[in-house]
């Protein structure tokens, strides 16, 4: 799908001066379509990224009357910072922004932003698809649920999922599916168009049926995935998982996951805008990936994880749930997945844990979503980016070097 003729590098492929969807109607050669699938191919995913509520159904994150919470400024001159890559080449953090194809930036230094940014298609204002950042959301919501005492983590997932019970989750734990140590017979490779990550986007809507082909809801396919070895041995990263926790939370709370994620953190943490998620033919909403927030809200839910569950004085949710998750998971069980720029980290409850020096632990996507949360740092970095390859391996070398300079340099 990507166009030969436009170079793939970050100034070349930038969405405005392309011109993407711009006139009333956008010419042929300028159109953005979900039929043709070209809101996924790059260079239009610069723009698609972006504007994701004009391509497919979504349903609203409400974040209620009061008014946003403050991010009080203080302002530091961050472009100039010399950041060192993985592999040794120097840069400063302005350029790694650039390289890296960020669409915005916000960094907050104990609840103040230190630094903001967009490029491209992206505003301020604007919300920006979160891919799989979204499956820490569905993590927190999860680890609420379970200090409420609504979900078991020892419990089978067919307590709350009965449907499941044919499917490779049938003898799953909900603690196992929700540190992905279940053992499916389900691929998630995003440049093989056989992979089973293509089957489960048509499912959730995030990519057009195939032609003639009926396609199944996103529940309906979560029924059909098979198994594959044992659970509780690996870790292995299949968003099934994901939007298995996310049927759990539906179930266990009584509300869609638009509702429970309104209800228990978007009010109550002073969003500034209305969140909303991708949904599927039947208006569920995809748990592993289709969250859009602006990249503002993002940085305050950040700010709610290392505060402990509290933000501006006021407790959302137990600092247990937080505990939980920094808390890290098996790197014994995580070291076979064999991430080359992650080593020594685990998973656990959705969320990426560094267990380096400074506590560090991230929420992350594909095409370089990521929040990153440094405790000893005091520091929050919420990014949204277009990069060309899905895979983070393509960007983590330059953006996880540029995070901790950051960090390093805030903490004086």
């Amino acid at each position: 799908m990507t166009n030969p003729a436009l170079p793939a590098n970050p100034e070349a492929s930038d969405p405005v001066t392309l011109g993407w969807m711009t006139g009333f109607p956008p010419p042929p050669d300028k159109a953005i379509t979900y039929a043709d699938g070209s809101f996924r191919a790059f260079p239009q995913l610069r723009w698609s990224w972006s504007h994701v509520r004009q391509i497919v159904p979504t349903v609203n994150v409400w974040r209620g009357t009061g008014g946003p919470s403050p991010l009080p400024r203080d302002e530091q001159d961050l472009d100039a910072l010399p950041v060192t890559t993985m592999e040794g080449r120097a840069t400063t953090f302005a350029r790694a922004l650039v390289d890296t194809y960020a669409d915005g930036i916000v960094v907050l230094h104990r609840g103040r932003i230190a630094f903001e940014r967009y490029f491209g298609a992206l505003k301020a204002h604007q919300p920006h698809i979160g891919m799989s950042v979204t499956k820490s959301f569905t993590g927190t919501l999860a680890g609420i649920l379970v200090a409420d005492g609504l979900i078991d983590p020892a419990a089978p997932v067919t307590a709350y999922v009965p449907e499941l019970a044919s499917s490779a989750f049938g003898d799953a734990t909900v603690r196992q599916v929700m540190d992905m140590t279940t053992g499916l017979a389900y691929s998630e490779i995003y440049t093989d168009p056989s992979s089973d990550i293509f089957a489960l986007r048509r499912a959730n809507g995030m990519a057009p049926p195939l032609p003639g082909v009926p396609q199944p809801s996103l529940l309906e396919y979560l029924t059909t995935i098979g198994k594959t070895g044992e659970h509780d041995r690996v870790f292995a990263y299949k968003t099934v998982n994901t939007d298995v926790l996310a049927w759990i939370l539906r179930r266990a709370s009584g509300l869609s996951l638009s509702e429970l994620l309104s209800t228990r953190i978007w009010q109550q943490m002073g969003a500034e805008e209305d969140a909303h998620y991708t949904v599927d033919k039947l208006g569920i909403e995809s748990g592993g990936g289709g969250l859009n927030t602006t990249t503002r809200d993002l940085a305050r839910f950040g700010e709610v994880m290392r505060g402990g569950g509290m933000v501006n004085g006021r407790r959302l949710f137990p600092t247990s749930v937080v505990e939980a998750i920094t808390c890290g998971g098996d790197r014994a069980k995580f070291a076979p997945a064999g991430y080359p720029t992650l080593p020594g980290w685990s998973y656990r409850t959705q969320w990426w844990i560094s267990h380096d020096d400074h506590g560090a632990y991230m929420a992350r996507g594909v095409h370089g979503q990521s929040l990153y949360i440094n405790p000893k740092a005091e520091v929050v970095i919420a990014r949204y980016a277009s990069h060309p390859a899905a895979g983070n391996v393509a960007n983590d070398p330059i953006t996880l070097p540029a995070f901790r300079a950051v960090a390093t340099a805030l903490m004086g």
